[in-house]
């Protein structure tokens, strides 16, 4: 008995891009083996020094990716899929927010990438699905975490104000 299964478009690439998007789909391969801390571990290591992607890049990246490898263009291959765009979008010094979550109704769990807040290149209402993991953009985090300084400098300053010396 067979299943059904749908498999994305492929586009055309020059052998060295389909080469590179090999290497990223056969490393994404073996580092989807790992527990997702691991991974995460590992991702936020490979994202230093990056610059953020923007759309056009990632989703030249995903295609590529698709175009490789069929494991990745099906339905079941999210992770290594988001893995292999995030690392070929890194081999540009680029790096996209790559993410893993679930939705409720029905129960489904999916990884993508997304730039911006935009899920890239997924199809559906992505907005049903709730991120558990991501390893997003360095600047990103940073920005975040000055704005957490910055209230925390502010919330001391304000304690002390009310003190005499």
């Amino acid at each position: 008995m067979s299943i059904p299964v749908a498999v994305e478009g492929s586009v055309p690439l020059p052998w060295r891009r389909r080469v590179t998007a090999r290497s990223a789909a056969g490393a994404a391969r073996l580092l989807v083996r790992l527990p997702p801390r691991r991974l995460c571990q590992v991702l936020r290591f490979v994202s230093r020094g990056s610059r953020p992607a923007d759309a056009e890049r990632a989703l030249a990246a995903r295609q590529a990716v698709v175009t490789v490898s069929l494991r990745c263009a099906g339905i079941a291959g999210c992770l290594q899929r988001s893995v292999a765009t995030a690392l070929l979008c890194r081999l540009a010094g680029r790096w996209p927010d790559w993410c893993s979550g679930f939705r409720t109704r029905p129960f489904g769990a999916h990884a993508w990438v997304e730039v911006d807040g935009t899920a890239i290149g997924e199809p559906g209402d992505m907005t049903l699905f709730h991120t558990v993991l991501s390893v997003r953009h360095q600047d990103r985090d940073q920005h975040l975490h000055q704005g957490r300084r910055q209230a925390r400098r502010q919330a001391r300053a304000g304690r002390h104000e009310g003190r005499q010396p």
